[in-house]
């Protein structure tokens, strides 16, 4: 196409200048992008006493590309080794969360976090205390994509 610049736009702020000079912005996927209030999350059942309640993502606003849900796992809690399709990342507001890796263990406290990457084998627990945290997958989590081992 004549006239047309054809390099790669990697400052968002270019990206956004670039597409509302196209009218996407205007007509596009922009125009859907107003404030919106998630009055409640859904809440997705597991076994184990963890309870899980999606604010985003595919259960809870259909959205693929993100997931964001807050935790709560009793003390001593554990689910089985996965290896998810999805990057990770979680944010411990209270207690501790435990992740175990083919490399070792860490100990995640309140007031730290943890990314955990695609592919990676982990299995989450918790301490003694239990936990209260935040996990953020891209893309969103489903339960197709976690691949739990056989408990």
């Amino acid at each position: 196409m004549r006239g047309v610049n054809h390099r790669r736009l990697t400052d968002p702020s270019e990206q956004h200048a670039a597409a509302w000079s196209r009218g996407s912005v205007r007509a596009g996927r922009y125009a859907r992008a107003v404030p919106r209030i998630i009055s409640s999350p859904t809440r997705i059942p597991v076994p184990g006493g963890k309870v899980i309640d999606e604010h985003v993502g595919r259960a809870s606003t259909g959205d693929e590309a993100v997931s964001v849900a807050h935790m709560v796992a009793p003390p001593g809690w554990t689910e089985p080794f996965q290896r998810p399709d999805f990057d990770e990342v979680t944010v411990v507001l209270r207690g501790t969360v435990v992740v175990e890796h083919d490399g070792g263990t860490l100990s995640v406290a309140a007031g730290q976090s943890v990314v955990t990457r695609a592919g990676e084998r982990i299995r989450y627990s918790t301490g003694p205390e239990g936990a209260d945290y935040v996990a953020v997958c891209l893309p969103a989590f489903t339960p197709d994509t976690v691949h739990r081992e056989d408990a």
